[in-house]
């Protein structure tokens, strides 16, 4: 096969793969037949000379060469998507400042590829993001010291005085190691995982969110460690210390020390993160705001 032969519906249809697990899934997500993904998939498997995911009996998972070529292939439609949405005659009009709050989940594993694009776009607009937990940016939005929040929507009890937009639904999904045991299981539930030792991560009130789909199941973790640091916790579950359950938006297939971390649904109805972009109600926001505002919502397909 020849460069020619690559094209975006392939590129698009083997990333639906990647982000669902499913073939079958990212059909639907994609609006096509499976057959089509599995023709797609194969087709670049062949082009590459390589095994871009593993079969099984659960759904596919990323090798490691599939992993590296899920982010070109990512960043490739990004570019085109923006490309072909931003108004260029306008976006490099725009100057100014926007005060935008994260939180750690966010600055980590969502917004730096975001925050390249814009800039590409938008040259001219300067972000000035502050690292904050969820509570303290809700209040500085309301108030006004900062034009825009990003966080874990989800978490949030209320958001009086706030509007939001949820811009993505990352599943849940259990983390253990290649080794562990529930391996075997065809299928796993919450109880069958309340039989081993897990990792509870604490960053980004993750004990609190995690408890409340444990005990809504009338359940409860058996919690070996507790860790705020995510590589502590790839390592621990790498090593067979526990297992732990987490977004796809977190899971990286290795920990520091080159150990493979598998991932396996659960046939609970555990909920997904959802991560959002909040502002104060009836605010004006400024030309950079709102168009720091506009991208996310349109780049995140909210």
């Amino acid at each position: 096969m020849s460069n020619r032969d690559v094209s975006m519906r392939q590129l698009r249809y083997f990333v639906a793969a990647a982000e669902t697990g499913q073939f079958s899934q990212a059909a639907a997500k994609v609006h096509v037949s499976q057959s089509a993904i599995t023709t797609a998939v194969m087709q670049l498997e062949e082009r590459l000379g390589v095994k871009l995911f593993e079969r099984m009996p659960y759904g596919v998972s990323l090798t490691a060469e599939g992993n590296k070529f899920f982010q070109h292939a990512r960043h490739i439609l990004d570019t085109l998507q923006d490309a072909l949405s931003e108004p260029f005659f306008l976006s490099h009009s725009i100057s100014g400042v926007v005060r935008v709050g994260a939180s750690y989940t966010v600055l980590g594993y969502f917004l730096p590829n975001l925050l390249a694009r814009f800039k590409r776009s938008y040259p001219e607009v300067e972000i000035d993001l502050i690292d904050m937990d969820r509570p303290s940016i809700e209040t500085a939005v309301c108030s006004g010291v900062l034009d825009l929040g990003l966080t874990v929507v989800s978490n949030a009890t209320s958001l009086h005085g706030l509007e939001s937009s949820v811009l993505i639904r990352s599943r849940r999904q259990l983390w253990l190691a290649s080794t562990h045991p529930l391996m075997q299981s065809t299928s796993i539930t919450l109880k069958d995982v309340a039989d081993h030792a897990y990792i509870m991560p604490t960053v980004d009130e993750g004990e609190a969110s995690a408890l409340r789909y444990w005990q809504s199941q009338g359940l409860e973790p058996r919690v070996a460690f507790r860790t705020s640091s995510m590589e502590s916790l790839r390592g621990l579950v790498a090593h067979g210390f526990g297992v732990t359950i987490l977004s796809d938006m977190l899971y990286r297939a290795w920990s520091l020390e080159g150990r493979k971390i598998e991932i396996r649904p659960l046939t609970d109805a555990v909920p997904p993160m959802e991560l959002g972009l909040i502002w104060a109600q009836e605010a004006e926001l400024n030309d950079s705001a709102s168009a720091f505002q506009q991208f996310l919502i349109h780049a995140c397909g909210s």
